[in-house]
């Protein structure tokens, strides 16, 4: 197998400032000799890269291989991201690109997945005639089916948004993956309809997936050597499952009435084995419960990490968002995570500046949260309105481009100092770290990431990719610990 191509491009993030970025994962070649070979980009978020999988799961089964040189395909797949502007608009650049080889290869079928194929289906196939195909999240099955018709000379689409499609049954072939961790995607869709956000429009509604097809995920990635596991959902809080709201009863087996919560999941998939260690995202603060709390404080393989989304430290701008939760509702749950999981618990967080809106006490109050909390990281945009949403039909996008570059300049600022302190506090202290690698910089050093999602480099001396190790730490830098092996 071939190693991971990575393309990074900016994402709406003033030029210099080392911040969150939109990621172009290309799948990796599979190399078992099918006849089609399909091209894979992936943009966005975990789910996005959770879902090539599938999507190559599914092609593989009707006889493509996956290929990281573009030239050799005869399928392009795009799964692409609605959450910005910014991210729209490099997919639409790629796809002049990749259009620009279609030129010399005209038999080339060109398609396009995910959150802008369910918001811009029309424009793609009709208006701007950029692509032959389009599927949303949930018609990834029917993928093949979408292929033969544009082999025949049809444009073909399938945005269907399912209330039970949860691709359960499908084992995800892990061509993105390290070999030592891997998603496992919890549930589906989103009910939370924050104004901001376009997830429940290209997404659809929430649906949890049945808990024993996670467990038995997990147990396989287990028994194949993998170590960490990270189980996605757009809100895994509200994660729940029966059989009689879902109407799925175990095969071969008599029917069980039984109702599993996040809390309740998560426990099972920590007891799959000692040596896994689980991780999840993404939370959301008027959902997180002390029961989810107690159950990590009760597993020392429930990584002791939490990413919990802010976007503002404003409760009028959160009521605005319709967040469902107030400024002290939120240090109140960060209060309690840190009374059960201890103060070493690693905690990060979303934060958007400039929302409809937002005054300049607004944003100050965003700065005396993170001086109250001192979020490890966070992911940091400028709002970006979005064609669909809520806040585009209620509010007027009125803060000035200007004003959102300098609020968002002073987020990052405020960020990275209290990232840096955080980091110098561990300097002395000894982590149990998960070895992913080698370092991105030389391979005479290792990386891993402790149990707060810190990464930490150390020398490599006769340690291994999966092991566990324990390192004490030496020096750090605002996002990275460095440290010596422990023995």
């Amino acid at each position: 197998m071939s190693e991971e191509k990575s393309i990074i491009m900016d994402l709406e993030i003033l030029e210099g400032l080392p911040q969150p970025q939109i990621e172009a994962r290309i799948t990796p070649s599979s190399g078992t000799g099918m006849s089609r070979k399909v091209y894979i980009e992936s943009y966005g978020c975990q789910m996005n890269f959770s879902d090539s999988e599938i999507v190559a799961s599914i092609l593989q089964k009707q006889g493509f291989d996956t290929t990281t040189e573009i030239e050799e395909a005869d399928v392009v797949f795009l799964n692409t991201c609605s959450i910005r502007e910014k991210a729209e608009q490099t997919v639409r650049n790629r796809l002049q690109q990749i259009n620009g080889l279609k030129k010399h290869k005209p038999e080339l079928t060109v398609g396009v997945l995910g959150c802008m194929a369910e918001r811009l289906k029309s424009k793609f196939l009709d208006e701007e005639k950029i692509v032959d195909l389009v599927a949303g999240p949930d018609a990834y099955r029917d993928l093949p089916l979408l292929i033969e018709k544009v082999d025949d000379g049809q444009k073909a689409v399938n945005t269907f948004l399912s209330r039970e499609e949860t691709y359960a049954d499908i084992s995800p072939v892990r061509l993105n993956s390290n070999g030592v961790t891997a998603f496992i995607s919890i549930m589906r869709g989103c009910d939370n309809m924050c104004t901001f956000c376009v997830v429940p429009f290209t997404r659809g509604r929430e649906r949890s997936r049945d808990p024993h097809s996670i467990v038995a995920e997990a147990k396989d990635l287990f028994d194949k050597g993998y170590r960490e596991v990270t189980l996605l959902g757009q809100n895994v809080d509200s994660y729940t499952w029966s059989e009689e709201e879902n109407n799925k009863a175990r095969l071969n087996s008599k029917p069980i009435h039984e109702r599993v919560n996040f809390a309740q999941l998560l426990e099972r998939v920590a007891l799959v084995n000692t040596e896994l260690r689980i991780r999840f995202s993404t939370s959301h603060p008027k959902d997180i419960t002390d029961e989810v709390l107690q159950v990590m404080a009760r597993h020392e393989n429930i990584c002791n990490y939490i990413h919990l989304p802010v976007q503002s430290g404003s409760s009028a701008v959160l009521k605005r968002m319709n967040r469902g939760y107030s400024r002290e509702w939120y240090l109140e749950r960060v209060n309690r995570m840190r009374e059960i999981l201890g103060p070493d618990c690693g905690l990060s967080s979303d934060m958007i500046a400039g929302f409809c809106g937002e005054t300049e006490q607004d944003h100050q109050d965003t700065l005396s949260l993170m001086d109250a909390v001192r979020f490890d990281f966070s992911y940091m945009f400028m709002y970006s309105e979005r064609p669909g949403t809520l806040a585009e039909k209620r509010f007027k996008d009125d803060v000035p481009e200007e004003t959102k570059k300098r609020r968002l300049s002073e987020i990052i600022a405020r960020q990275n100092r209290h990232s840096l302190e955080n980091n110098q506090r561990d300097i002395g202290k000894v982590f149990k770290v998960l070895v992913e690698g080698t370092s991105r910089r030389s391979a005479e050093f290792l990386q891993g990431r402790n149990s707060a999602n810190k990464v930490i480099i150390f020398p490599k001396q006769n340690k291994e990719k999966g092991q566990y190790v324990y390192v004490r730490v030496s020096r750090c830098t605002g996002a990275t610990l460095v440290g010596e092996l422990e023995e």
